[in-house]
């Protein structure tokens, strides 16, 4: 039975990620801090699909922990053949304004383990000629919007390079790089969101949904919704100065 690795799998994307896996018959390997709701997780999946799920209750802000995830993707016995880079979070405050530990702490999940995680699991995956990594982004990662932007761009560039390193290879990376989502994301950053109109939203599903239609068609950036589409490529491809000054009021927005 094929095996996948999800962090952050209790809640948002990262829940429905895990769910679309089981559906897809592979046996789970959900990563996050929570270990009651982790367990509850795994009997979902586990009664309504019937597949195996192995817990790793891991702090991936934590050296000693993040390591036991990353030993688990080198494992060439039990190999994994998915890896979703999901965990993450939020600072609804200005660089000026944050404290240093909660701007390393985002450093951390957000750089630093995804970083390693693939890092981790690429040997493994390219010895068996492959598998499938999904680097959960964001269309944050074209806009100045702080240094969650700052972070989200290095996993997009960085899924981009790996992406084109493996071309002759049977391995696949795609970075999905989602809008505003229907998740607890917003609420644990304490960002106010009541001003975005309804539209603006996306759905869990629908995100990840397009983004494993988008990986397994060899596609490295997956953005789902039209309106999306439309920012991202102002973003990336309009003068800075203006990308600039759409990233600030968006971040202020949030506070």
């Amino acid at each position: 039975m094929a095996i996948a690795l999800v962090t952050g799998a209790t809640a948002g994307i990262g829940a429905q990620y895990a769910r679309l896996l089981a559906r897809e018959g592979f046996d789970l390997i959900l990563v996050a801090r929570d270990k009651q709701r982790l367990s509850a997780t795994a009997k979902v999946l586990s009664k309504e699909f019937g597949v195996k799920v192995e817990l790793l209750a891991a702090d991936l802000t934590k050296s000693i922990q993040l390591e036991k995830v990353r030993k688990r993707l080198g494992d060439g016995k039990k190999p994994v053949d998915v890896l979703v880079n999901n965990a993450g979070f939020g600072i609804n405050k200005s660089f000026l304004d944050s404290e240093i530990n909660v701007e390393q702490a985002l450093l951390d999940v957000l750089v630093t383990a995804p970083m390693r995680l693939t890092h981790a699991v690429l040997p493994v995956m390219l010895q068996r000629n492959s598998g499938i990594i999904v680097n959960v982004s964001s269309v944050a990662s074209w806009i100045a919007g702080g240094s969650y932007s700052a972070a989200k761009s290095y996993l997009t560039v960085l899924t981009e390079s790996l992406h084109t390193e493996l071309r002759s290879t049977k391995v696949k990376i795609s970075a999905l790089c989602p809008g505003f989502t229907r998740t607890e994301f917003h609420q644990r950053g304490r960002m106010k969101m009541k001003g975005l109109p309804n539209f603006m939203w996306l759905s869990a599903e629908q995100v990840v949904e397009k983004s494993w239609r988008d990986v397994k068609a060899g596609k490295v950036i997956s953005i789902p919704g039209w309106q999306y589409l439309i920012l991202s490529s102002i973003s990336r491809f309009g003068p800075r100065p203006l990308v600039r000054r759409i990233g600030m009021n968006v971040r202020k927005k949030q506070r």
